[in-house]
């Protein structure tokens, strides 16, 4: 199924589903941020996704980069949120979904960086080459915030 992102877009469709979902900014030793080449869209993107009726968003966000990536990770911090009603996906089922989405920090525990059915390349990306890869705007404002250290999470 693919999707398409739009962000203040007055021709894009009205949304017709809140989902509430969590995102990683996982990095490993060198500060390298681990990205996934989306299947849906071959945009690249931080791991995630929404959350299940069983699940916590924190445990979100650590079964989404498990699923995604086949790391296991443990939670660290919270980069922040990010609720903007001009993000709308829309989907070729029919879903519009407005997202409202947790993005927290992680580092590697274990496991072994493996494809899923949702991802078609995953890679340790340096922050100088973030610039050069194809992502959506709303994933770069995740990175960019983690990127500035702040004192406090996003809210937004």
């Amino acid at each position: 199924m693919a999707r398409i992102e739009h962000f203040d877009d007055p021709d894009a469709p009205k949304p017709n589903s809140l989902v509430v979902a969590a995102s990683a900014v996982v990095t490993d030793e060198a500060g390298r941020i681990l990205l996934q080449r989306r299947r849906d869209n071959e945009l690249w993107a931080l791991p995630g996704g929404g959350m299940d009726m069983s699940d916590s968003l924190p445990g979100t966000a650590v079964r989404e980069v498990k699923e995604e990536t086949g790391l296991d990770v443990g939670i660290t911090g919270l980069v922040g949120t990010y609720t903007d009603p001009r993000h709308v996906i829309a989907y070729t089922d029919g879903e519009v979904r407005r997202q409202f989405n947790v993005c927290f920090t992680a580092r590697v525990l274990g496991g072994r960086l493996a494809t899923s059915d949702e991802s078609t390349e995953l890679r340790f990306v340096s922050p100088e080459e973030l610039d050069t890869l194809p992502m959506h705007h709303t994933q770069r404002l995740r990175i960019q915030h983690f990127l500035e250290h702040r004192e406090r999470p996003y809210l937004g």
